[in-house]
């Protein structure tokens, strides 16, 4: 009973803390200029990326951006209440539920990159360069011995949805190995958790954008133990709220944004974006790669991972005109 009025007070906090800052931004909008509130995987906005395409899009648009950053799982939740116009989010399945139940629209695939196991350097567990599925068999094996520590974010993330995937597909129920003393959930955002790794000396499952900038930035000493490859597949994608789901939904401009993402304008600022401070960009823009198969593997990987009954956004989940799907066979 406590714990749940804990939930409660919380969620209230942070609903309130929405509506405040919406009505600090609406006071705050220049005459003209209408509002749109997205709600966005942490990943994409602690990197700083969305700061770069704010600026970029509100210079030519009279539209002004409101991000909402939480795990995929509360950002989508968010949209489902009404809180929301549009979700940039990264976990295919739960997009598709999101659509299926009737809340979502006008799916696109913006960018993509891998997640990765990283670690102490020592690697006691000794998953260095291993596949992911002979990684997380040692980390099981390891942690259980008392050699190895592992962090979940446990937060209904995106990442958190695929770390699961990947457990279960070595055969262990995620719900079993909360119980261990080895497996430990931060039930937090990947920056945070990435600190918690670091300071116990830990494994655990980042996506690159976000390990890169914190390991730039000198907060974390974890290295990159195992990297890239199909099952490390991190797909991010724009999903516009149904307009007949939510009347009060600002749908033409969170086409018009999904749009300004999959321009060549926007795809550019992807694939440039964090070169210069790490020698590799965060992201990779996936809207050209999908339409030439530039590189049939990624291509490939990117497709298996993120279509729904073979496609993005099936026809039945689209809405409005469009130049969205304009390549889309």
């Amino acid at each position: 009973m406590q714990r749940n009025m804990y939930l409660f007070v919380a969620l209230a906090a942070v609903a309130l803390a929405i509506m405040g800052g919406l009505y600090i931004i609406q006071s705050q909008t220049p005459a003209g200029t209408r509002i749109l509130v997205v709600s966005t995987t942490t990943s994409l906005y602690d990197t700083g990326i969305l700061d770069l395409i704010e600026d970029a899009f509100e210079a030519e648009n009279p539209i002004d951006l409101y991000f909402i950053s939480m795990g995929t799982g509360l950002a989508i939740t968010r949209a489902q209440r009404g809180d929301a116009d549009m979700i940039l989010v990264h976990a295919p399945s739960r997009e598709f539920a999101f659509m299926e139940e009737g809340y979502g629209v006008n799916r696109k695939i913006i960018a993509y990159n891998f997640f990765s196991i990283v670690g102490p350097g020592e690697d006691p567990a000794g998953v260095r360069e291993k596949t992911p599925t002979e990684a997380l068999e040692r980390l099981i094996e390891r942690g259980r011995a008392g050699e190895a520590v592992w962090v979940s974010r446990g937060d209904d993330s995106g990442t958190h949805t695929k770390e699961m995937g990947l457990w279960s597909e070595v055969g262990f129920d995620v719900s079993m190995l909360s119980d261990e003393e080895w497996y430990r959930e931060a039930g937090a955002g990947m920056g945070k958790t990435l600190q918690i790794a670091d300071e116990y000396g830990a494994y655990t499952l980042t996506d690159m954008g976000t390990f890169l900038k914190y390991s730039k930035d000198g907060l974390v000493t974890l290295e990159v133990l195992v990297s890239a490859g199909e099952e490390l597949i991190n797909i991010y994608s724009a999903i516009a709220v149904d307009p007949e789901d939510n009347s009060d939904a600002n749908f033409e401009d969170a086409v018009t944004f999904t749009e300004y993402l999959t321009s060549s304008e926007g795809q550019a600022l992807f694939e440039s974006f964090g070169f210069d401070a790490y020698g590799v960009s965060l992201f990779s823009p996936a809207v050209e790669l999908l339409s030439t198969g530039s590189d049939p593997t990624t291509a490939a990987w990117v497709t298996a991972a993120g279509f729904f009954e073979g496609s993005e956004c099936p026809p039945e989940y689209r809405r409005g005109e469009t130049n969205l799907y304009r390549d889309d066979g």
